[in-house]
């Protein structure tokens, strides 16, 4: 199974939008809550490009973007392809 990690913060509807997506098809991921470790902010930013806001959902490493960058890869079709290579 991929390694995906996602930068999240509590009360973020579209943290929990992904978060959802993610669990209905039974992915274990590893959530850094960022109210939790604010200091991990910027490994974030850095990661993502100069993305600052949360979600960032990152799958084997590859930076996938936010939720509806997410919900976009799930529509396209290309999700399960990316989910299914282990890391």
């Amino acid at each position: 199974m991929a390694e995906v990690v996602i930068y999240s913060s509590e009360f973020c509807g579209y943290c929990m939008r992904a978060k959802s997506l993610l669990s209905r098809k039974g992915v274990v991921y590893r959530d850094i809550d960022l109210g939790v470790e604010p200091a991990r902010r910027a490994e974030m930013v850095e990661r993502a490009g100069g993305r600052t806001t949360v979600p960032q959902i990152f799958i084997n490493g590859r930076h996938v973007g936010g939720c509806d960058d997410l919900y976009a890869l799930e529509r396209d079709g290309g999700l399960d392809a990316l989910l299914a290579v282990a890391s």
